[in-house]
């Protein structure tokens, strides 16, 4: 069974950054690459992985930011979100936020590490506990 996930921008560091291949980061991010998950994003959470994944202070190839970019895009869902009113304790997060408030009637999930800048719904959760969720279907 495909799962739809919102995912944070940093999941997406974590697991470049990661030398454990068992990291739920990582996996998270294999199972986008191998199409496990479909990950659902608009053009401003686009806009935030490429600034953050393109920083120095990572030293990211560029070859591998754009793959992990052209794969999310080939193989995601964009969508453009309806503004929810909602304010978070970053705001930076409410793109991600409002995608997911979106498409979670579709059983999609926003996987992230800050899961306090979130409020307590059941569709927001840390990188292990989807990998929980999605287990070996």
């Amino acid at each position: 069974m495909i799962r739809l996930a919102v995912i944070d921008t940093n999941v997406l560091v974590s697991a470049l950054l990661s030398d454990k291949d068992g990291a739920a980061t990582v996996q998270v991010v294999e199972n986008v690459l191998i199409g496990r998950v479909t990950p659902v994003y608009s053009t401003d959470i686009i806009k935030e992985y490429r600034e953050v994944l393109t920083r120095k202070k990572f030293a990211f190839s560029i070859d591998l930011v754009e793959y992990l970019l052209a794969a999310i895009e080939k193989f995601g869902i964009l969508i453009s979100p309806a503004s929810s009113g909602i304010v978070l304790p970053d705001m930076k997060d409410l793109p991600f936020y409002e995608v997911a408030l979106e498409k979670s009637r579709a059983d999609a999930f926003l996987v992230t590490g800050n899961i306090k800048h979130f409020p307590a719904v059941p569709f927001v959760v840390t990188p292990r506990e989807f990998m929980d969720i999605i287990g070996n279907d």
